[in-house]
């Protein structure tokens, strides 16, 4: 069935919305009552929860939960040399896992990366549980497990979640899969309920996900290390300059993210890599006002950086929310069944 027939939440075509073609830019792609077209799309004003991320009485999988020392971290310590001391640094950073109930123990799982962890994993969980059993080949999933990571601490400039997450290289990407990996299938109780649980290596079967600077954290991963995660979704993502200044990336990207799609143009003006990309920005999102030199606009960021994955022919989808703000709850539970078929429709297991 359509996705605009099912509720007035759902992916609408902007052919006709010329105040939409204003605020996104650029000619628009219809929805043709497919859930697995990539193109740009609209939602809201009005909206309802996807009954495939409610609890519709499926059987549920297993949820774990351990932590993780910082100091233990040979890639996130808590003691880089460009974090302000003010600013608070987690001991421990917690790791929650959801293995659903389709998994097959033993069997190489694709996953799914949560940065802020737990953020958004009830909506992820409920979707799995429907949607890995579905009769329709056109909304299905595949049974891939849930790891979603706790950031390091705070927020913004000096802080221990925007080296993480703000950062202009590969070390999320390495500290993700040379650290919290392993922890998860070296887990006792994991173990425990599952003896041979093995995660893919196929970098397919990697994906990401992640709001606001998390949201930027999700395609960085992928950006620079697209022979680890390769599928990756960012909602209200901070593709604006929030790396710190005194970062030894700065003299690389000195405007941080916004290098993506302004500055240097690293999407327009780098070899397209094999990524699967969702984007997503809100009407009302942060400085929504401010004009392109404060590189801090959240709505002409997020524009121009699906502007940017068109052109350059990736696979990407991006979506505009009407009358909602940055990382609003209600956005992801009108959109993220259809993000997540979207974003695995191809995927095909080892």
């Amino acid at each position: 069935m359509p996705p605009h027939t099912r509720s007035n939440s759902r992916l609408i075509s902007l052919t006709c919305a010329a105040v939409a073609t204003i605020l996104l830019g650029g000619n628009l792609t219809s929805l043709t009552g497919q859930d697995l077209q990539n193109g740009d799309f609209v939602v809201g004003p009005e909206y309802e929860i996807d009954p495939d991320l409610t609890d519709r009485g499926n059987p549920k999988g297993k949820s774990f939960e351990f932590k993780i020392r910082l100091a233990d971290s040979k890639i996130f310590r808590g003691d880089d040399v460009t974090l302000d001391p003010r600013k608070k640094v987690r001991t421990y950073r917690r790791i929650f896992v959801y293995v659903p109930a389709a998994y097959r123990d033993g069997t190489p799982a694709p996953f799914l990366v949560i940065h802020d962890g737990p953020n958004r994993m009830d909506l992820v969980r409920h979707a799995l549980d429907n949607l890995t059993i579905s009769k329709n080949p056109d909304r299905q999933l595949p049974p891939f497990i849930v790891i979603a990571v706790e950031n390091g601490g705070d927020d913004s400039y000096g802080s221990q979640r925007g080296l993480e997450y703000d950062t202009m290289s590969d070390r999320l990407a390495r500290f993700i899969d040379q650290e919290v990996l392993p922890a998860v299938v070296n887990n006792m109780e994991i173990k425990k309920a599952f003896p041979h649980i093995a995660l893919t290596d196929d970098p397919w079967g990697r994906g990401v996900m992640g709001c606001s600077s998390g949201g930027a954290a999700a395609l960085t991963m992928g950006w620079f290390r697209p022979d680890l995660f390769r599928r990756l979704i960012t909602y209200s993502g901070t593709f604006v300059d929030q790396q710190d200044s005194d970062a030894p990336e700065e003299a690389d990207y000195p405007l941080g993210a916004w290098e993506y799609h302004s500055g240097m143009k690293l999407i327009e003006n780098s070899e397209k890599k094999p990524l699967r990309i969702f984007t997503h920005v809100a009407e009302n999102d942060l400085r929504n006002q401010d004009r392109a030199e404060t590189h801090h606009n959240w709505v002409m960021a997020n524009r121009r950086t699906a502007a940017a994955l068109k052109a350059k022919g990736y696979d990407y989808r991006f979506i505009f929310s009407r009358a909602s703000k940055h990382c609003e709850r209600k956005v992801f539970e009108a959109t993220l069944a259809d993000t997540l078929v979207w974003m695995w429709q191809d995927y095909q297991p080892e």
